[in-house]
């Protein structure tokens, strides 16, 4: 069975909402993009809630000198979108999932493949934690307190005990990776 990844940007302060610019998905450093890309490569599916999809489509295929090579990852990976109100994706490899969001996720997770990861998409991701459905988060933590916003776990959630997967690894701009495997 693929898992399903929750992948997200934090701030020390633990929130994933950007509301401030502590985050420039063109500024990482060589070591933490190869580490994305390394990720990519364990993955085929990128799991979004419409509004992150929105923001992507309206942001990565208009990328035409993107030396990172997300673009191109962005643009050939098969995305699901979770929406009742979006019709047609309007980019490539897209697919809008319109049924409970938590049985689509099991439908995608018991289909051959490779990981499937979430990122952004608070609402989404607080659904499929609530639901037990998520196995694994990675959690790329920035060296900025922003001091407000939506955090990955909201207050009064808890999760059975999670597993380190491999040790904490600091990349040459401060930012931190944390693996975790749920269970």
């Amino acid at each position: 069975m693929r898992k399903l990844v929750i992948t997200q940007n934090a701030t020390l302060d633990g929130s994933i909402e950007m509301l401030d610019d502590w985050f420039d998905p063109q500024l990482q450093d060589q070591e933490l993009l190869d580490e994305t890309h390394r990720q990519d490569r364990e993955s085929d599916a990128l799991l979004l809630g419409r509004r992150t999809f929105e923001d992507f489509r309206g942001y990565w295929p208009e990328q035409t000198d993107d030396s990172t090579g997300v673009t191109d990852y962005l643009n050939q990976v098969a995305k699901y979108v979770v929406s009742s109100t979006l019709g047609d994706p309007g980019w490539a490899n897209s697919t809008v999932l319109r049924g409970d969001p938590v049985a689509e996720v099991a439908a995608l997770k018991a289909a051959p493949g490779r990981d499937i990861v979430l990122t952004g998409s608070i609402s989404l991701a607080h659904a499929l934690i609530a639901a037990g459905a998520v196995d694994e988060f990675r959690l790329t933590v920035y060296p900025t307190v922003q001091g407000r916003g939506r955090k990955l776990f909201p207050d009064g959630r808890t999760l059975p005990r999670l597993s380190v997967l491999e040790p904490a690894r600091t990349f040459p701009s401060g930012v931190t990776l944390l693996k975790y495997r749920v269970g």
